[in-house]
């Protein structure tokens, strides 16, 4: 794997996971909020879905192809396949979705409100803010874990780069 597509794998990563703090945030900001309107809904927590960009069954059919091949070289740690070059191009990770938490909002009784329902309810957002912590501290470490991997390829660049001009 070349050293361009490893920090483009490490790029993703880290454009997802800010994307994931960034719809985290949007949570936190609107925990409070009630519904606006008689018969409508509060904000609903929103959550990130990722995907890989490539699906590790049409790699894995690849190598099985390329091992039942016999006139390709072959290595001891595999199967080396001089025609695709490209193979981890595509690599990396993507927000697939950002759906819409199923959890119930929170009712509150609040009779005397105008936008309170027939039983006298007006309902609170479904975001828990202890849940958003945790979710908020894992993407930062995801995050972090990812700067490290892209400045460790950084730093082996560098290195490469310094021992070709010996």
């Amino acid at each position: 794997m070349s050293f361009l597509n490893s920090l483009d794998i490490g790029g993703s990563a880290l454009s997802a996971q800010r994307l994931r703090m960034d719809i985290i945030s949007q949570n936190i900001a609107n925990q409070e909020t009630y519904n606006t309107s008689p018969g409508g809904d509060p904000y609903c927590r929103q959550l990130t879905v990722f995907s890989e960009k490539k699906k590790f069954s049409d790699v894995l059919d690849k190598y099985v192809m390329m091992s039942e091949n016999e006139n390709q070289k072959k290595y001891h740690h595999g199967t080396y396949y001089l025609g695709h070059l490209n193979r981890y191009k595509s690599a990396g990770v993507t927000v697939a979705d950002v759906i819409e938490d199923d959890a119930p909002f929170v009712p509150v009784y609040d009779p005397d409100n105008p936008l309170a329902d027939d039983e006298g309810y007006i309902y609170k957002s479904n975001v828990n803010n202890a849940k958003e912590q945790i979710d908020l501290l894992a993407a930062q470490r995801s995050y972090e874990a990812n700067v490290s991997a892209v400045n460790a390829v950084k730093a082996m660049l560098t290195k490469a780069m310094s021992l070709n001009g010996r």
